[in-house]
């Protein structure tokens, strides 16, 4: 799998880089399939190693997997930025890519590294046991919660008894008929029965037995038919056969010894880094020495005067070591000093040159250009590092995958010699400042006049760093204050792919078609797992892809928002804080209170990354006019600061702000799409959405699926009805007793529709407010805009002349 994507990715590189040879396309169809067409490339690319990383037990291999893993990761996310800002959509449909390629649906499907939850195993378990204890203190456990009692009106208790009591009399009622109904039937069968032969009975039960045994004869042929027809499953394949079992044994064994690998490794670098240090340490020293000293003597010779040492920004004696003659080195390092008395006219006349021939350049070849990546560099230094070293690499003695001694000490080479570079350069420095003291006294004025100039500089630009208000307590002491004051919260242990969705196979029909289709949840899901799960998993990802800081969720209520939260600290470790205005109202009052929170909120996120801070109706915050009933709870409490927070989030802080809101329209629609990066709309659920949810809901909670049970039906009739309304309507149906009566009495469709008829679904045109208030954000503007473009360029030819000016006016 490693070599297959190393292939892949090879091609890749090759079509990409250099990454100033693609020339500029002016169609942007064409442009936009050359981008999504790459999309898919890496992401096969990012399943393949993500196996390799999971199953591959050889700690070497391991960490030059995870960097290219890394790297495509991140190229990913830069390609679906691109899309996004090409198509002006956040979802995109590409079934003749996926036609071209060969290629399923699933295969789209962006898998999250299992590496994000198993590489912090212990960091995990560590915060467990403190969540535990902090709860014990408290003295409150999960299985207290929901037991908690409520104080019940006087209204509400009377309308709890007078339900009660109409009840037990109806049940009393339907028992007494039923039985004058049983009387009545039994009377009526003993006055028509008449005496019966043997002969006749005999032929009676062969008529009942015989038809049985012939229709489920008929069943179990059809059965055979529908499963030879590739129409149904084998009941066989339902389980997993011993293979499976044995494939899965094997993944976790080779997870245990990734782990001794892994620890013998550790311990093998130790003791190569002690032996280089003992025996090449000091032979290392004494060679930097003589050459630095020669290259002193050499530039003493060819210019007559002592060079200053280069300086440890610089790099220092590597600059030395690079292949160049004295008089190159000491060209260099003059051509530094009077570099900044000569750069502005310079610049000056460069960048109007430049200008011109850019213009032309632009005149030459308008068009769309892919944006410059950050990772396409990394990715071709780890290809070339894998054909160097791993491509060809014999490897018939290590069998059992264990590191490679040799490779060690090439890698801790290169870090002894920094360290002892520059131990060296420390003392060279002394001892050429000695030689100028003897010699050049001239000169040694002037290098400290320029040192001092350089230290006083740097001293001048100290940056003012914001006031720790909490610098005098602990990381623990911080997190115990906020799971009591409860702004951190535990997430509930649900993971991505229980957010269960299909793929929306009218999307580039519809498109074609110049409608805009609604989102299926596989989207919302693919979307949400780059924008929040693959970015706070691996911080070097995290740092360098196109940063998203606060993501909106939008969608009625019951389609699965605050679960997509829930999912996306499951699957990244997460810890979970929760700003939402009904959450933090009547906690930490007054100004200073406020700015205490959200300090002890934002420093816990930064210490304890990767952090997600959920705001929950998030449309209060920004509210044009405050209700009447909620300004005792000032709402808009965290408009004016948390912003402000906001912009101080960077690359390396892993700490994403989401949102939920199923009112957006009450919201001031600047403010919120200026707070949100990503704005993510979930509709309700299509009919194949809903196909596999009812599949999996009732196989989840103990259903069986029988012929009897019409899912397309069901599918069909729940049009309207969200994910929450679902799983309220089959819990309600199958319940232990049910369970029970299976065997005898399967499930049928029509089970489902009385409870699903007294719940109120999501209108349709409750979900048309929604998709027009997503158009007015600035993404829906510009899909809008140029959607009008498009029909506008198709009906300036057909109108000729004055016609098509005025047009062109309007």
């Amino acid at each position: 799998l490693w070599s297959e994507a190393h292939e892949e990715l090879s091609c890749l590189l090759d079509e990409e880089l250099p990454e100033d040879s693609l020339r500029p396309e002016r169609d942007r169809v064409v442009f936009f399939q050359r981008i999504a067409t790459l999309y898919v490339c890496y992401a096969q690319i990012f399943r393949k190693l993500d196996e390799s990383y999971d199953q591959s037990v050889h700690p070497q291999k391991r960490r030059a997997i995870r960097q290219v893993l890394e790297g495509v990761m991140g190229r990913v996310l830069e390609l679906k930025n691109e899309m996004v800002e090409k198509e002006f959509s956040e979802y995109h449909y590409m079934d003749d890519i996926i036609q071209d390629l060969k290629l399923t649906p699933e295969d789209l499907e962006i898998p999250i590294p299992r590496y994000f939850i198993h590489e912090r195993n212990k960091v995990l378990q560590d915060r467990e046991r403190l969540f535990a204890a902090i709860l014990n203190q408290m003295d409150v456990t999960e299985k207290t919660e929901p037991n908690l009692m409520r104080i019940l009106t006087l209204e509400r208790a009377i309308k709890v008894i007078q339900v009660a009591e109409r009840a037990r009399q109806g049940r009393l009622r339907a028992k007494f008929m039923r039985e004058i109904h049983k009387d009545s039937e039994r009377q009526k069968k003993a006055d028509e029965q008449e005496a019966v032969s043997t002969d006749q009975a005999a032929v009676c039960i062969q008529k009942v037995w015989r038809g049985f045994m012939q229709r489920k004869m008929t069943k179990r042929l059809r059965e055979e038919e529908m499963i030879f027809l590739g129409m149904a499953m084998d009941p066989k394949l339902s389980y997993p056969s011993q293979n499976e079992l044995a494939t899965q044994n094997n993944k976790a064994n080779r997870r245990t010894r990734q782990e001794e690998h892994e620890d013998d490794y550790q311990k093998s670098i130790g003791s190569v880094i002690h032996q280089l240090r003992d025996v090449e340490g000091p032979e290392m020293k004494e060679t930097m020495k003589d050459q630095i000293r020669q290259w002193i003597i050499e530039c003493r010779d060819a210019t007559g005067s002592f060079p200053d040492y280069p300086e440890e920004e610089d790099g220092g004696s590597a600059l030395i070591f690079a292949e160049k003659t004295p008089e190159e080195l000491a060209e260099e390092l003059a051509a530094k000093e009077e570099d900044d008395a000569n750069k502005k006219p310079k610049g000056k006349e460069e960048i109007k040159e430049k200008g011109k021939k850019g213009n032309v350049e632009d005149e030459e070849e308008p068009g769309l250009k892919m944006l410059p990546s950050a990772f396409l560099a990394d990715l071709e230094r780890e290809y070339n590092t894998f054909s160097e070293v791993w491509k060809n690499r014999n490897e018939s003695k290590n069998f059992s995958q264990r590191h490679e001694l040799e490779l060690i000490k090439e890698e801790k080479r290169k870090e002894i010699e920094v360290e002892i570079r520059k131990q060296v350069d420390e003392l060279m420095r002394q001892e050429l400042a000695n030689w100028k003291l003897a010699v050049d006294k001239e000169k040694r004025g002037k290098g400290k006049g320029a040192a001092k100039k350089k230290k006083a500089s740097k001293s001048g630009k100290k940056k003012k760093k914001d006031k720790d208000l909490t610098a005098d307590r602990t990381t623990e002491s911080l997190f115990e204050e906020l799971v009591e004051q409860e702004l951190l919260k535990k997430a509930e242990n649900v993971q991505l792919k229980d957010y269960l969705g299909d793929y929306s196979y009218l999307g580039t029909t519809l498109r074609q078609s110049d409608i805009e289709p609604m989102p299926s949840l596989s989207d919302v899901r693919q979307v949400v797992a780059l924008y929040a799960v693959l970015p706070l998993g691996s911080q070097t990802v995290h740092e360098k892809c196109p940063l998203v800081k606060s993501i909106l969720l939008v969608g009625p209520s019951g389609v699965g928002k605050k679960m997509l939260v829930h999912a996306i600290c499951q699957e990244t470790g997460a810890n979970l804080f929760d700003l939402s205005p009904l959450n933090i109202a009547g906690k930490y009052p007054g100004k200073s209170g406020l700015q205490m929170m959200l300090h002890l909120v934002f420093k816990v996120a930064r210490l304890m990354q990767p952090s997600v801070i959920w705001i929950g109706d998030a449309e209060k915050m920004f509210y044009k006019k405050v209700p009447k009933d909620e300004k005792e709870l000032d709402p808009k409490r965290l408009k004016k600061d948390l912003p402000k927070i906001l912009k101080s989030i960077k690359g390396e802080d892993c700490v994403l702000i989401v949102g939920t809101t199923n009112d957006p329209q009450s919201a001031d629609l600047k403010s919120l799409c200026k707070f949100y990066n990503k704005i993510i709309l979930i509709p309700r659920p299509d009919y194949a959405s809903r196909y596999v949810m009812w599949k999996e809901l009732i196989k989840k909670n103990g259903g069986e699926l029988t012929s009897v049970l019409d899912l397309s039906s069901l599918a069909k009739i729940s049009d309207g009805y969200t994910q929450g309304h679902m799983v309220q309507v089959v819990r309600s149906i199958l319940t232990e007793r049910r369970i029970q009566q299976l065997p005898k009495r399967p499930l049928t469709a029509s089970e489902f529709v009385p409870p699903l008829a007294r719940i109120d679904p999501v209108f349709q045109e409750e979900e048309e407010s929604l998709k027009n208030w997503y158009a007015k954000t600035p993404l829906g503007k510009k899909r809008i805009k140029a959607a009008l473009g498009k029909e506008g360029d198709e009906e300036t030819p057909k109108t000729g002349g004055k016609g098509g000016k005025k047009k062109g006016k309007k």
